[in-house]
């Protein structure tokens, strides 16, 4: 094997399946998810894995099955110890680190956590080369991914950092890119997650890690939210990347051209549908759901709202496919909250827009930053006389 092929271990797709069969409100999911953790458990004689998914009941026990993976695993196993051992006695330290990766790597695969983390740590202590010391830091990211360890994916990404700065190629550098980008969707910073993965669109390979379809619909999903409409249009609706996938990604589609093109009766049915689709069955973006939905009712409502400086809200309710009342209720949230900037004339039926002044805005900045400043020199003036 190609010292510059990537392994997909662990196997995330059983990750997103035991959260699906995790989840009680996707029941209707939990038939071909239990199939396929199955099917890639038993694929890759996963018996330490197969504890855990048991253990929860996700799956049922079968104590023959684990029985044969297991003496499947310690076969595989004691043949790379013995591996390690003749390295050791008789091949130089480039054979011996390869061992070590080997190790690592399968415990990686039958998804032993703790074993795979000390074993992959100790193969990144032996390995000479900057390229594979990157890929042991990236596998030991996808193990974070894999058992949703935020705090172990965090210290990987910066040693990876660390190690792309000192000379990482133009792969590994995009494949880390997309790695941070992932992570940052699942702590909820969407722009500049979106960036990262929207910079590594036309340069996608990091297939180890999330399949090319789900990347671009993760693309989709945290840039329709924070991208303005020239941007939406030129980097996302007419990136021919993202145009030859849509195809399959159809409630996307809808939901960020239908947003550029005002049609927001449209936009909130494909809104609702990618909740149900695309967010709640993401164990990456489930957590983020009611965010997510409510910041893309926001920004549909400023869309149209910057456009008038009153309206009725008989109009507002048809614009947007709902009732009056329901429209009243979300905006008059919004407003409290400082969200929206206009009023309600419940009286007349109107909402009036009451967007603040840019000039009055920079003015606020510019006294703001002046006090910082005269703060900043009268603590210095203290110091120096």
């Amino acid at each position: 094997m190609s010292d510059d092929t990537v392994l997909p271990i662990p196997n995330l797709a059983l990750a997103q399946n035991y959260f699906v069969l995790s989840n009680p409100s996707l029941e209707h999911l939990h038939q071909n998810a239990r199939k396929e953790l199955l099917e890639g458990i038993q694929a890759d004689h996963m018996a330490p894995y197969y504890r855990i998914v048991t253990a929860t009941n996700a799956l049922d026990l079968d104590e023959a099955l684990l029985a044969r993976m297991e003496k499947e695993n310690k076969e595989e196993l004691d043949k790379i110890e013995e591996r390690l051992e003749e390295a050791k006695k008789t091949e130089g330290e480039t054979d011996i680190a390869d061992a070590l990766r080997a190790r690592a790597n399968y415990l990686t695969r039958i998804g032993d956590k703790d074993k795979a983390v000390e074993a992959q740590k100790l193969a990144l202590e032996k390995t000479p080369g900057l390229g594979s010391r990157i890929d042991i830091v990236l596998t030991l990211i996808r193990i974070g991914f894999f058992f949703n360890d935020h705090d172990m994916i965090t210290q990987y990404l910066t040693q990876a950092d660390e190690l792309v700065e000192k000379g990482g190629d133009w792969d590994r550098r995009n494949r880390l890119k997309v790695y941070r980008g992932l992570h940052l969707l699942s702590i909820r910073q969407f722009k500049r997650g979106g960036e990262l993965l929207l910079d590594a669109l036309s340069t996608f390979t990091a297939t180890e890690l999330v399949s090319y379809n789900d990347f671009v619909a993760s693309t989709i999903i945290s840039n329709v939210l924070t991208l303005n409409r020239p941007d939406l249009k030129k980097k996302l609706i007419s990136a021919p990347e993202v145009i030859q996938v849509l195809p399959e990604l159809p409630l996307l589609a809808d939901l960020m051209k239908n947003l550029y093109d005002s049609h927001y009766d449209k936009f909130f049915l494909a809104l609702a549908a990618t909740e149900q689709t695309h967010l709640k069955p993401n164990r990456l973006l489930a957590p983020h759901t009611r965010y997510y939905v409510r910041e893309m009712r926001i920004l549909a409502y400023n869309q149209l709202l910057e456009s008038y400086r009153s309206l009725t809200l008989d109009s507002l309710a048809r614009s947007f496919g709902v009732s009056v009342e329901f429209v009243d209720n979300e905006l008059s949230r919004f407003i409290a909250s400082g969200r929206l900037h206009c009023t309600i004339d419940k009286v007349n039926g109107v909402v009036e827009t009451n967007r603040p002044s840019i000039k009055n805005a920079q003015y606020e900045t510019v006294i703001r930053q002046g006090d910082i400043l005269l703060n900043a020199v009268q603590r210095l003036s203290k110091v120096l006389y």
